[in-house]
C-alpha cells in the first residue's frame, strides 16, 4: 500500500466502528493493529472503546500513542457519549471505535445500549470482525441476519479471523459477498492470539504488565500487514459524518467547574492499579487540582501533603507479594486513613485497604483500613452494569443521588464481624454485601462499583469538596512542597 494515502474525508471526523458477533472474536486485536497501521501511515489516529473495559481501552490507548476514551450509554447517556466522542476525535484522521461483545448485545432482549445503537447515534459505518474457525457458509447466515435485524446499522464489510487456508478464504468471501452484498476487507490467518495479547482472569493482561511490547508490536504487523485493505478501511471511515444536531454534540458535555485551585490530589499509578478513565482524571486537573501519581510497589510513604487519595481498579492480586512485602507504604497508608484523609477506592482500590488478599492458598496482608479480608474466586462475584442509591452519610455524595457505573470483580468480602456500615443501596448489581455497597470508614469510601466521571460528574465534585474540607482544617500548602 502507499503509505502516503489519506483517505477522502467526506465529514466530520472520520470515523468506524469495529464490531463482531460475540466476545473474543479478536476485536481488539485487529483494532489495534489497524490502530497501529493508520499511524504508519502517517493519519492521526484515536481509539473509542464502546462499554465499560479498562484493559481493551489500554491496548487501543497503546495503538493510538494517545488515550482511549470510553463511550457507554449506559453510565453517560447516549448524548454525552457522542459529545465525547465529537470533543476528542481527530477531525481529519482516523477515529477507530471498538464495540463489545456481539454487535446487537446491549443491557436488555431490545438490544440497548449496544453496539448497534453507538453506531447508529455516531452515524459510524460498521465492519464485523468475524470468528471463521471452523465454519464457512453459516457465517454469511449470521452476517444477513445482523443486516436484517437492523437495516439502519450500516455493516460495510467483513474483516475474517482466524482463517485457516486459501480454501477456507474462498468458500467464506464468496458466500458473505454473494449472500450479503458487502466486501471481505481482511483476511487475518489462524494464529496463536493468546501468544499476542495474553488473557487471565478479567479479560486481557495490561499493556502495562505484557512483558515485550516492542515485539508484540512486530508480530501485529507480521499478521496483519498485507492482510488488510488498509485503504478501503480507510474510505469507509472517511464516509462517516457527524449527522446528529451541533447543540446534542457540543453542549451535553457538563463543564466542569472550577474549585480544585491549590488540591493535591494523589492517585495510585502503577502496573498493579491502571483502571482510570482518563476523564476522572482530567475533571480533576480541570478543576485546578494538582494530580500526583504514587507507587504502590516503589514508594515507602504517601506523600504528606495530600489533600485526598484516589485508588483505582487493577489487579493487587498478581502483584500480592511485593505490595505485601512493602510494609512502610501499607502502613502510611493506614495511619492516614486514620488520621482522615479523604480516601475514594474503587474494586482494586478496596483490595488493598483490607486486611489482606487471599488468593491461591496464600493470605497477602493489606493495609488493614477495612476490617475484612477479601478472597479471590474462580469465577466473578460481580460483573455487568450497576445502580446505587446514596442512602447515608458519607464524604463524596450526597445522599438521594443515584449513580450509574460498572462492577467486574472476582474477589469477594468475607466477614469475621458485624458488616460495616456502608453507604449506598444496591439497585442494579452485586456490590459489595447484600444489596449494600460502598464501605464507609472515617473518610474512607471504599465500593466494587467504579464511576465515569463523565456519567456522574457530582464525582469530581465529591472528591474535590472532600479535600477541600482536608485543606481548610490544615491550612493552605506551601508553594513547592
Amino acid at each position: 500500500m502507499d503509505h502516503s494515502f489519506q483517505p477522502p474525508v467526506s465529514g466530520l471526523q472520520p470515523r468506524l466502528v469495529i464490531a463482531g458477533l460475540s466476545g473474543d472474536c479478536g476485536k481488539t486485536l485487529i483494532s489495534a493493529g489497524l490502530l497501529k497501521a493508520a499511524r504508519r501511515a502517517g493519519l492521526t489516529v484515536r481509539g473509542f472503546k464502546k462499554g465499560p473495559d479498562y484493559i481493551d481501552a489500554a491496548w487501543l490507548s497503546w495503538a493510538a500513542g494517545s488515550p482511549a476514551r470510553n463511550l457507554d450509554s449506559y453510565m453517560m447517556g447516549m448524548e454525552r457519549a457522542v459529545a465525547l466522542f465529537a470533543r476528542h476525535a481527530a477531525p481529519a484522521g482516523f477515529n477507530l471505535i471498538e464495540g463489545n461483545r456481539g454487535l446487537h448485545d446491549g443491557f436488555d432482549s431490545s438490544g440497548t445500549h449496544s453496539t448497534a445503537e453507538l453506531a447508529k447515534a455516531l452515524s459510524a459505518p460498521v465492519v464485523l470482525a468475524l470468528n471463521a474457525a471452523k465454519v464457512t457458509r453459516t457465517l454469511a447466515a449470521c452476517v444477513l441476519g445482523c443486516q436484517k435485524l437492523d437495516p439502519a446499522v450500516r455493516i460495510a464489510g467483513v474483516i475474517l479471523n482466524r482463517v485457516s487456508g486459501p480454501r477456507h478464504e474462498r468458500v467464506l468471501r464468496e458466500s458473505i459477498e454473494a449472500i450479503c452484498g458487502i466486501p471481505v476487507l481482511g483476511v487475518v490467518p489462524r494464529a496463536t492470539e493468546q501468544l499476542l495479547l495474553p488473557g487471565r482472569h478479567l479479560g486481557l493482561v495490561t499493556p502495562t504488565e505484557h512483558p515485550g511490547r516492542e515485539e508484540l508490536e512486530a508480530n501485529l504487523s507480521r499478521l496483519l500487514d498485507g492482510n488488510l485493505d488498509l485503504e478501503r478501511l480507510l474510505a469507509i471511515a472517511g464516509e462517516g459524518r457527524c449527522q446528529v444536531p451541533g447543540a446534542r454534540c457540543q453542549g451535553a458535555e457538563r463543564p466542569v467547574e472550577a474549585g480544585g485551585g491549590g488540591l493535591r490530589i494523589g492517585y495510585l499509578k502503577d502496573s498493579a492499579f491502571t483502571f482510570y478513565y482518563p476523564d476522572n482524571l482530567e475533571a480533576l486537573g480541570q478543576a485546578g487540582a494538582q494530580l500526583i501519581a504514587i507507587s504502590s510497589l516503589d514508594q515507602s510513604e504517601l506523600p504528606e501533603d495530600l489533600d485526598c487519595l484516589y485508588i483505582g481498579g487493577g489487579f493487587p492480586e498478581t502483584h500480592a507479594t511485593r505490595i505485601s512485602a512493602n510494609g512502610p507504604f501499607l502502613e502510611s497508608l493506614r495511619r492516614r486513613a486514620e488520621a482522615g484523609l479523604p480516601i475514594y477506592a474503587e474494586c482494586g482500590g478496596l483490595m488493598l485497604l483490607s486486611r489482606a488478599i487471599v488468593w491461591q492458598g496464600n493470605r497477602y496482608a493489606m493495609a488493614g483500613v477495612l476490617p475484612f479480608d477479601v478472597h479471590m474466586q474462580a469465577s466473578p462475584q460481580g460483573h455487568g452494569y450497576s445502580e446505587l442509591r446514596v442512602d447515608h452519610p458519607n464524604p463524596f455524595f450526597p445522599e438521594g443521588l443515584v449513580l450509574r457505573g460498572h462492577e467486574f470483580h472476582y474477589s469477594r468480602i468475607v466477614l469475621e464481624g458485624e458488616q460495616p456500615s456502608t453507604a449506598c443501596a444496591v439497585l442494579r448489581g452485586s456490590g459489595c454485601f447484600a444489596a449494600r455497597d460502598a464501605v464507609i470508614v472515617g473518610n474512607v469510601w471504599a465500593s466494587y462499583t467504579h464511576l465515569h466521571a463523565v456519567g456522574a460528574p457530582e464525582w469530581a465534585a465529591g472528591l474535590l469538596t472532600a479535600g477541600s474540607k482536608v485543606q481548610r482544617s490544615t491550612g493552605p500548602k506551601v508553594q513547592g512542597r
